[in-house]
C-alpha cells in the first residue's frame, strides 16, 4: 500500500474518489494524481457512504429504544437515549428563544449523528483501509468528519435554514432592513452595515465546518503519525491519544450541535 512514511501518510488522508476524469471519463480514481484532476464534479465514496452509514446507524438505534421502551425497568439502549434526548432538550430549552417544533429533534439529530462520525476515529488507522485494499480499493478513508466535504455539506444545510426562517420569521422587508441597518441605524452606513452582516452570515457555515474537520483531521494525523513508530512504542502513545478522544469526539459533536441551536436562535429573533 505504501513504501515510505509520507506515502503512507498521504495514502490514509486521501479519499477514494469517484468522479469525471478529462481523459478517462467517469471512474473511480486510482492515484492521488486522477483524484486532483476531476475537479468539482467528483464524490468522495467513503466519506458519503460512512455519512449514511451512521445516520442508518442512528435512526435504528433510536427507532429500537424507542419500540422496546418500558415503564417498569428500562434497558441500557432506552437508558442512553433518554439521557442523549433530556440533555439535547435541555440544551434547546436554556439556548433556543424561539418556538419552534424543529429545533429539538434537528439537535438532537446532529448531535448523536456528528458523535457517531466521530467515533469512527476509534477504529485503528490501518484496519479498514487494509480490508478495502483487499477488496480493491486504492483508498479508502473511514472519518468523514476528517473530511472538508463532509463537514461543510452538513453547515451548508444549517446555513440553508437559518436563511429560510430568517426570512419566515422577519420577512423579506425585515430580513433586509436588519442586514442594512445593524449596527449602525443610520441610512449612510447601510453599505458598510451590509459589508459586515454579509460576512458575519457567511461565517456562521465556515466556522461550523472548519472548526470540527481541523480537530478531526488533526486528530486523524497523529493517529497515523503514531502508527509508523514501533510497535512496542504505537501502545503507549496510541492509548493515551484514544482516552483524550473520549473528550474530543463528543465535545466537537457538542459544540456543532450548540453553535447550531444559537444560530438559529438567532434566526428567530425579531429585532423590528
Amino acid at each position: 500500500m505504501a513504501n515510505t512514511p509520507v506515502e503512507y501518510i498521504q495514502h490514509h488522508l486521501q479519499n477514494l474518489v469517484f468522479g469525471a476524469h478529462p481523459e478517462k471519463g467517469w471512474i473511480v480514481a486510482q492515484t492521488a494524481e486522477e483524484a486532483g484532476q476531476m475537479g468539482f464534479w467528483s464524490i468522495n465514496l467513503d466519506t458519503l457512504g460512512w455519512s449514511i452509514a451512521m445516520g442508518v446507524l442512528f435512526l435504528w438505534l433510536f427507532r429500537k429504544a424507542a419500540l422496546t421502551a418500558s415503564t417498569k425497568v428500562p434497558g441500557p439502549l432506552q437508558n442512553l437515549a433518554e439521557m442523549c434526548i433530556e440533555f439535547v432538550e435541555g440544551m434547546v430549552r436554556d439556548t433556543f428563544h424561539g418556538r419552534n417544533p424543529l429545533i429539538a429533534p434537528l439537535a438532537l439529530t446532529i448531535f448523536v449523528w456528528v458523535f457517531l462520525m466521530n467515533s469512527l476515529k476509534w477504529i485503528p488507522v490501518d484496519f479498514i483501509p487494509g480490508l478495502a485494499h483487499l477488496f480493491g480499493a486504492p483508498y479508502f478513508k473511514i472519518v468523514p468528519t476528517a473530511d472538508p466535504n463532509g463537514t461543510f455539506g452538513i453547515s451548508i444545510g444549517v446555513f440553508i435554514l437559518i436563511i429560510y426562517y430568517s426570512i419566515k420569521v422577519k420577512g423579506v422587508g425585515g430580513f433586509t432592513k436588519e442586514l442594512s441597518l445593524t449596527p449602525f441605524n443610520h441610512w449612510a452606513l447601510i453599505p458598510f452595515n451590509l459589508f459586515l452582516e454579509i460576512l458575519g452570515l457567511l461565517t456562521k457555515p465556515l466556522t461550523l465546518a472548519l472548526r470540527l474537520f481541523g480537530n478531526m483531521y488533526a486528530g486523524e494525523v497523529v493517529f497515523i503519525l503514531i502508527a509508523l513508530l514501533p510497535f512496542w512504542a504505537q501502545w503507549t502513545l496510541n492509548l493515551p491519544w484514544a482516552i483524550f478522544h473520549l473528550l474530543v469526539i463528543p465535545l466537537q459533536a457538542f459544540i456543532f450541535m450548540v453553535l447550531t441551536i444559537v444560530y438559529l436562535s438567532s434566526a428567530h429573533e425579531d429585532h423590528h
